[in-house]
């Protein structure tokens, strides 16, 4: 697999053996990942929640109980100052979401210093090295901070993990003594250049092969890139998808089209659910589809071709490096998926509601298509 880096002035971009796989539009509006120092305005009992004061058109939504046990963080009232980092960015009527649970990402690891939790990456699969990271982890962190380390420290000296780790706990305490000199709201610490975490996140998931900075797309990228929008995805044998972003949810509709004469149906089924598979990756990501993903393909009723379609979308988000979580098939026959949301989607990012339909479809933004539903 031959993966490559596009660092723009105007995106950022992923391409893997030709294809484009992610492309994200420099945006200086988006704050997920900054350590900010909020102020607590209401408590919701009743949810064990807050909405915190960050500086934003919204107020953010902190939860007051983090899912890590190991979580040690102190009791917050109304009016208090306290320090959040930014896990979602704003999406529609909803504020940020909020996080005490700290964490900086590093190449070989991922610093918690509100936790004490030592973790490994579910990528690393070996026994033996995953008993060796976490040696090295509690080595390294000794009771005072929570490590998670990542795929590519199995191949990194424990000397560079440890510096790694003490060039992040350095930052955390400048970010610390920050929050005792200001007042809230305030950023204590921007949130990573985000073609740099692009090149650090790869780097643990089959390498990088080339980084081009300031160097535009191919032309069959810049293609490739032109059709993220469209509602019909065309495959290479003739069949398609259909994706249908909701309020609530992203529907993915599998077909076969094309001349199928003297082949089973059943083989034709197969070719294009896992033609199909791959492609819903790419546009998965390509998109930055989040929240709940339903697909349907075309007639799996067989428990072979479900376990077919189910490992290859498992070895095609493999390469993800946003948390994606394959729930397996529905009572109704629908693959049930999940994809963690951090920032905007391209819906979001290249579109605004249209004004003629009152919002039931959308246009592109600056007047790209003259304005029409």
């Amino acid at each position: 697999m031959n993966r490559e880096i596009y660092i723009h002035e105007r995106f950022w971009a992923a391409a893997e053996d030709g294809a484009l796989m992610e492309y994200i539009p420099r945006d200086d509006s988006e704050s997920a990942g900054e350590i900010v120092l909020g102020k607590a305005e209401r408590l919701m009992a009743g949810m064990n929640s807050a909405f915190v004061d960050i500086g934003r058109k919204r107020s953010g939504f902190l939860p007051l109980t983090e899912g890590s046990r190991s979580f040690e963080g102190n009791t917050i009232r109304s009016g208090d100052s306290v320090i959040v980092q930014i896990k979602k960015e704003e999406f529609g009527e909803k504020g940020a979401y909020l996080t005490r649970d700290i964490s900086l990402p590093g190449r070989y690891a991922l610093l918690m210093p509100m936790n004490r939790h030592i973790g490994i990456s579910s990528r690393v699969q070996d026994p033996e090295t995953r008993e060796r990271l976490r040696k090295t982890g509690e080595d390294i962190a000794q009771g005072e901070f929570g490590l998670i380390l990542r795929a590519a420290a199995a191949e990194a000296r424990a000397e560079e993990v440890e510096a790694e780790v003490s060039a992040l706990m350095e930052e955390w305490r400048k970010a610390e003594a920050l929050a005792t000199a200001v007042s809230a709201p305030r950023v204590l610490r921007k949130r990573q250049d985000a073609g740099e975490q692009m090149i650090s996140d790869y780097a643990a998931r089959g390498g990088v092969a080339q980084v081009y900075r300031g160097k535009e797309l191919t032309p069959d990228l810049e293609r490739q890139l032109r059709s993220a929008g469209q509602r019909k995805v065309r495959l290479n044998h003739g069949g398609n998808l259909v994706i249908d972003r909701c309020e609530a949810m992203t529907v993915i509709d599998i077909n076969t089209a094309g001349d199928t004469a003297g082949r089973s149906p059943e083989d034709i089924f197969r070719e294009t659910n896992l033609e199909a598979c791959g492609e819903i990756v790419r546009q998965v990501r390509l998109r930055n589809l989040s929240g709940v993903i339903l697909i349907d393909f075309i007639n799996t009723q067989t428990d072979s071709d479900r376990s077919l379609i189910l490992e290859a979308l498992t070895q095609g988000f493999d390469r993800d490096r946003v948390k994606t979580v394959i729930h397996g098939f529905t009572s109704l026959g629908l693959m049930e998926m999940t994809r963690k949301r951090s920032r905007p989607d391209w819906y979001e990012q290249q579109t605004e509601c249209c004004a003629a339909c009152g919002g039931t479809g959308r246009v592109l933004k600056d007047g790209r298509n003259g304005g029409k539903a």
